[in-house]
């Protein structure tokens, strides 16, 4: 007969098997954050705006990408890979991490030309960079912290500790080492804040047109309403989001009548999650909370739409990288 302590160890490892949540459980601040639409489909296109003012973190992304003239089809994949390991359980966290390292295993060289006093040419680049990594999880962290503030309600001191050790650990599940990061909350904002007024910041010529882009401070084509409405309403929020100093270091002339647009749109978007649960359709639920994956699809089709009809997203991006594009 099989002994007991070895019947009650298989139904404990069952029932874990059973209840998998991933690498992060159901009521984590991380999750909690994240399976807000309103956060999910916007901090990652502020994320990609604000971090490309590291050019390191630029220049070595931009060098690696397969996707560097479909940007959006590559914020789509990233954000799909991010949101496995969000809310997947853990095998579908780990293939997403498997196969974000082995695209991570070519980010590394160094930078073709200089890229301010603080970055010459020369300077290495690695994704496996302890600093870099940082970086990368700070500026994806930083907001979807302000996304939440902004669009659903403000965060605690509990809550945004508890999202900012999330996100530490997502970032080691990613690659970066524990000690790479502030300890607490508190260190992170200073160390963050400090950054961004810092003399270390600085935009390429390619990285202020992909920016500014991705902002929708240029617009390629024209759109119909009621796209139009729509897609203005969101570029909005994200450039209003912004520090002042990264609006102004790609040039966008944010006047009082924005900042008043931006504030409306935004309280409209906030009290849509202040309606007590209750009374919410489901439908409108269905709307308001959950992953952004199907929405990434959407934006992958519209883009390859106009690659079909040869059109580019972001004209006057070239596709090759430096060497190809600077060989005699």
């Amino acid at each position: 007969m099989r002994g007991r302590a070895a019947l009650t160890g298989e139904l404990d490892l069952e029932a874990e098997m059973a209840m998998d949540t991933g690498y992060f459980a159901d009521d984590s601040m991380i999750r909690r954050v994240m399976r807000k639409r309103a956060v999910g489909l916007t901090y990652g296109l502020r994320a990609l705006v604000i971090g490309a003012v590291n050019p390191l973190l630029y220049v070595g992304t931009a060098e690696s990408t397969e996707h560097r003239d479909t940007p959006y089809t590559r914020l789509a994949l990233t954000g799909k890979l991010f949101e496995a390991v969000f809310f997947g359980d853990k095998d579908e966290a780990d293939r997403a991490l498997e196969f974000t390292g082995k695209k991570h295993k070519k980010v590394v060289g160094v930078l073709p030309e200089d890229a301010g006093e603080k970055h010459p040419a020369g300077s290495a680049y690695s994704a496996y960079d302890p600093h870099l990594s940082f970086m990368t999880m700070a500026f994806t962290f930083d907001s979807s912290e302000v996304m939440y503030d902004l669009l659903v309600r403000r965060l605690t001191d509990g809550e945004r500790e508890g999202l900012y050790q999330d996100y530490v650990r997502w970032g080691e599940l990613f690659g970066m080492p524990r000690e790479a990061a502030p300890s607490d909350y508190p260190a992170f904002r200073k160390y963050f804040d400090g950054y961004i007024d810092s003399d270390e910041l600085f935009l390429t010529d390619e990285a202020r047109k992909v920016g500014n882009y991705l902002s929708g401070h240029t617009v390629p084509y024209p759109q119909r309403p009621p796209a139009q409405q729509v897609s203005s309403a969101y570029y909005l929020l994200v450039q209003g989001s912004l520090p002042e100093r990264i609006r102004r270091m790609y040039g966008i002339d944010w006047k009082r009548r924005d900042e008043l647009v931006y504030r409306s749109v935004a309280q409209a978007v906030r009290t849509t999650h202040q309606v007590p649960s209750a009374l919410v359709p489901r439908p409108v639920k269905t709307v308001l909370n959950g992953p952004s994956a199907p929405v990434y699809k959407l934006i992958t089709k519209q883009e390859q739409q106009l690659a079909r009809g040869g059109k580019r997203s972001m004209p006057g991006i070239d596709p090759r990288k430096w060497a190809e594009r600077n060989s005699a």
